[in-house]
C-alpha cells in the first residue's frame, strides 16, 4: 500500500511539473499581450508625438509589438515546424481585439488596417526570421 501511494504522489507531482512547465512556455506571450494592452490603454492626448517621424514610429511599434508576440506563442507552441501558422493565427486575433478595445479608449479608433496589415506583417516577419536564423528548422 506504501508503495502505490508513493508511485500515485510522484505521478501526481510530475503532472503539477508539467503544468507548470507548460505555464511557463507561455509566460513570455502572456507578458507581451499585457503589455500591448497597456500601451492600447493610453489615451491618444497622453500618446508622444514624434513630429515627422510620428507615422513611421507607432507603426515600426505595432510591427515590432506583434512580431514579438507571434514569436512567443511559436515559443509556447514549442518552435512546431507545422505550427508557425498558428503563431501567426493567434497574433492576428490578439491584433483584432486590441483593435476592437482601442475603440473604448479616449481619442482611439479601431483600424483593420493596423491589425491584419501592419500587425500582421510583423509578426509574419518575425516568423519567417526566426526560421532563417536557426538552421535546424526548415519548413
Amino acid at each position: 500500500m506504501d508503495i502505490q501511494l508513493r508511485i500515485i504522489s510522484n505521478l501526481i507531482i510530475l503532472d503539477t511539473m508539467k503544468y507548470i512547465r507548460s505555464f511557463l512556455h507561455w509566460l513570455p506571450a502572456i507578458t507581451v499581450m499585457a503589455i500591448i494592452f497597456c500601451l492600447s490603454s493610453i489615451p491618444s492626448k497622453e500618446m508622444p508625438d514624434f513630429g515627422f517621424w510620428d507615422l513611421i514610429v507607432k507603426k515600426g511599434a505595432h510591427m515590432l509589438g506583434y512580431g514579438i508576440l507571434a514569436a512567443s506563442y511559436w515559443y509556447a507552441l514549442g518552435f512546431s515546424k507545422r505550427r508557425w501558422w498558428l503563431a501567426l493565427l493567434f497574433a492576428g486575433v490578439y491584433a483584432i481585439t486590441d483593435e476592437y478595445h482601442q475603440s473604448f479608449v479616449p481619442g482611439r479608433h479601431p483600424s483593420w488596417v493596423d491589425a491584419l496589415v501592419i500587425d500582421g506583417s510583423g509578426a509574419l516577419i518575425s516568423l519567417y526570421l526566426v526560421i532563417r536564423f536557426n538552421k535546424r528548422m526548415r519548413i
